[in-house]
């Protein structure tokens, strides 16, 4: 039988984890000023599934995606992507980790205007010397319709179409976790569900996984998983979500965090 490398779970038939955080906790400055962004976090990242975190202003939703992604280093506790684990790592072999095996999306776009649409998805692999799988690419653009766009400058491109540029850059090179960091911020309403749309085609047609920080109950809606917190605690989650519950559960959190 011929295996589809394209289909989900194709080369892994039992979901397992893309990144796992135990007991992770992060703490900023001390004495009167310190502030623990990060409680004791456990949590797994399971491949194959879109997840989002949400909760209350300052609860630690980007600390937790930057620590989990490497970006940042946690005070205490550990961080697994898949079954490496980071703290083992020296800054040479993290780089190198967040280059081959993590995707990166953000609220700014980060492209560079003098590139192309298709020199600024194919740099982080130029960068690192190796050349785009060919196939995967043409799957990777075709996906986030922008097969007609590759020759155009950001200048040139809308706001949800320099966004779809970054999607497809942060899947160019097959990472095994995508983050994204309010990644339809800066978009309208339209072009953000485009990009939403795009993030859970990736999981579904291509096998991604990714995590998602929002604010957007709406963009959380898109997730397969709902994770919350509150005061850097893990406090709930949810399967499922539409953009109703998510909002519910949202203001309960905002009704206990104000009274707490």
């Amino acid at each position: 039988m011929t295996v589809d490398p394209f289909a989900p779970h194709a080369l892994h038939p039992t979901p397992g984890v893309a990144a796992a955080t135990t007991d992770l906790s992060k703490v900023y400055g001390s004495g009167d000023t310190r502030v623990t962004a990060l409680d004791r976090v456990s949590i797994a990242f399971r491949e194959g599934e879109f997840t989002a975190i949400m909760g209350p202003s300052g609860c630690g939703k980007s600390t937790l995606m930057h620590c989990a992604a490497g970006l940042d280093a946690p005070s205490s506790g550990s961080v697994r992507v898949g079954t490496t684990e980071l703290s083992t790592l020296n800054d040479r072999q993290l780089t190198e980790l967040r280059r081959d095996r993590i995707g990166f999306i953000f609220q700014a776009f980060n492209l560079l205007p003098t590139l192309t649409a298709l020199e600024n998805i194919t740099l982080p692999l130029a960068i690192a010397g190796r050349r785009p799988d060919p196939q995967w690419l043409d799957r990777v653009v075709s996906m986030v319709g922008l097969s007609q766009r590759l020759g155009h400058r950001p200048a040139q491109l809308s706001g949800g179409q320099q966004q779809r540029v970054a999607v497809a850059r942060a899947l160019a090179s097959r990472p095994a976790i995508v983050f994204g960091d309010e990644p339809t911020g800066n978009l309208d309403s339209r072009a953000g569900a485009e990009v939403l749309g795009f993030l859970r085609d990736s999981v579904r047609e291509l096998g991604r996984t990714v995590v998602m920080v929002t604010h957007d109950p709406v963009a959380a809606g898109y997730a397969d998983r709902v994770v919350f917190l509150s005061d850097g605690r893990l406090v709930d989650e949810m399967t499922r979500p539409t953009p109703d519950r998510v909002l519910d559960r949202m203001k309960a959190l905002d009704t206990r965090s104000r009274t707490s």
